[in-house]
């Protein structure tokens, strides 16, 4: 049965901390556009206080998220156990995008291993916490991290962030991002 709460609780938080994948939904306004859900691993995910997270993005394919984001706020993030006891954590709330070169930069990437290829920090306030059975989510064993994204960073090397503005400047949806944008000094 589903539980709600205001907050993340201290309980959850480990929860949090033990998983090594989460996942993050976001969409568009527009009824027709499309409903992006992400899968994130890596030391990447920090709970900031029972209100407040945020998560290290790095560079991919597209930049749906931030896009929805900067357009509506809406996002979701979701930790499944995949070993231990079922369970399935929501964090439902407003997020925002965070890029190198911004006011809160320097703090934020601060809380995070160096990673190459960091695009931005989704930064997310939280007003619903949601858990739920799990019992439908099978047990996998973590065998450890992928190496393919940090050879496909240093293969890239100095035309990384070339890269990042021809594939990451817009949703698929043609919606902008704020990748390219001034650093916002707030």
């Amino acid at each position: 049965m589903a539980k709600v709460y205001d907050a993340i609780s201290d309980n959850h938080r480990s929860f949090i901390e033990h998983q090594h994948l989460f996942f993050v939904g976001s969409a568009p306004l527009d009824a027709s556009g499309h409903v992006n859900l992400s899968p994130k691993g890596g030391d990447c995910f920090r709970v900031l206080s029972p209100n407040h997270v945020m998560y290290l993005d790095l560079t991919g394919s597209g930049n749906e998220t931030s896009a929805h984001v900067l357009e509506n706020g809406r996002i979701t993030l979701m930790f499944c156990a995949f070993d231990g006891p079922p369970l399935i954590l929501r964090l439902y709330g407003t997020g925002r995008t965070v890029r190198p070169g911004d006011a809160e930069w320097d703090e934020l990437i601060a809380h995070f291993p160096a990673y190459p290829g960091p695009r931005q920090i989704i930064a997310a306030e939280i007003d619903r916490v949601q858990t739920s059975c799990g019992y439908g989510v099978p047990l996998y064993e973590y065998q450890g991290e992928r190496d393919q994204y940090d050879k496909w960073c240093a293969a890239k090397g100095e035309s990384l962030p070339a890269y990042q503005r021809e594939n990451n400047s817009a949703s698929i949806d043609g919606l902008p991002t704020p990748l390219g944008l001034e650093p916002q000094s707030s």
